[in-house]
């Protein structure tokens, strides 16, 4: 069923964006401020789903979330889903980054976790990075799918206050720091999320 239609049809387009996460919508919208369109997020737009994702991989979940929101809504929908591979532990947490130890626990304790899990391993078998597919479905049908990572290493300790989730343990050796040490325009020159962005924007 479709949310209500907005009253204005003079208003400024929307694209509808599939999370509840403050604080990926700040880089979001940050990244797509020059496209004439208002982005917001399925609170701001008063969409409530309970999307269940069942995918294997980044995309499949990401395409999952964005068709829901744009069958329920009839607006252009976007989603992402991203996550922490860890080369050392076969890639976890991958697809489960989000819901990794249980869905409630919090980033500090998952962090805490995974550099125990890698207690006196050593340099490039450290090796990890952030996988962000970001999907989008246009109210013709069209649909889109960009995957975009960033290449790193998992930090001995945390470090930085900027940035959510996995970023004060993800080690960005070009630039000596952590993603949650990073400025959000250092962040947005170079990560998997701003990268996936930006391929998209070209279908607009």
């Amino acid at each position: 069923m479709k949310i209500e239609e907005r009253e204005e049809e003079d208003e400024m387009p929307r694209i509808i964006f599939a999370t509840g996460n403050a604080g990926k919508m700040k880089e979001i919208r940050e990244i797509l401020s020059d496209l004439p369109y208002e982005v917001v997020s399925m609170k701001e737009a008063g969409v409530t789903a309970d999307i269940v994702e069942d995918g294997t991989t980044f995309e499949e979940n990401a395409m999952i979330k964005a068709k829901t929101i744009a069958e329920l809504t009839g607006e252009i929908a976007m989603a992402d889903d991203s996550g922490l591979e860890v080369d050392y532990l076969d890639k976890a947490p991958g697809i489960y980054s989000a819901r990794f130890l249980g869905e409630d626990t919090s980033y500090d304790i998952k962090n805490k976790y995974l550099i125990d899990q890698l207690d006196g391993v050593e340099g490039s078998d450290r090796s990890a990075r952030f996988v962000c597919a970001i999907a989008c479905v246009w109210p013709d049908g069209k649909s889109k799918v960009c995957r975009a990572t960033i290449e790193g290493e998992l930090a001995k300790a945390p470090a930085g206050e900027n940035g959510f989730g996995y970023d004060p343990i993800f080690y960005v050796p070009q630039y000596g720091k952590t993603t949650a040490e990073l400025s959000m325009e250092e962040k947005n020159e170079i990560s998997h999320r701003a990268k996936a962005l930006r391929e998209m924007k070209k279908e607009f």
